[in-house]
């Protein structure tokens, strides 16, 4: 296996977002280890960067969370994904979608375009 990435700036919420919409409630760690199978084990998330942006998403409305029990019975915070994440979700894909397609131009070479 290659040496693992960062997460880009700016795309950590529309990733967390994007797994809490595709596997329902998860505590951090569940939303980091599948942000990182989602990326075929390229992308390394560092877990100080994350629990500020869960804080963050929480604090917009665009997740909720409780305390429960994780798989091997100890105490987790679980988030889930609110109507407003919902939206907010389909705006920051809408705008990801725009920005990787001017990128896109960018790259390919001149007597493609």
């Amino acid at each position: 296996m290659g040496d693992k990435t960062d997460v880009w700036q700016g795309t950590l919420a529309l990733m967390v977002l994007r797994t809490l919409e595709s596997m329902g409630s998860l505590h951090g760690y569940g939303i980091a280890r599948r942000i990182e199978q989602t990326s075929g084990d390229i992308l390394s998330l560092n877990y100080g960067t994350l629990y500020p942006a869960l804080l963050k998403l929480e604090q917009e409305g665009a997740i909720a969370s409780e305390w429960g029990t994780s798989e091997n019975n100890r105490k987790a915070k679980f988030y889930k994904l609110t109507r407003t994440g919902r939206k907010q979700l389909q705006k920051e894909a809408r705008d990801w979608e725009q920005t990787t397609a001017i990128l896109a131009r960018f790259l390919t070479p001149a007597e493609d375009q």
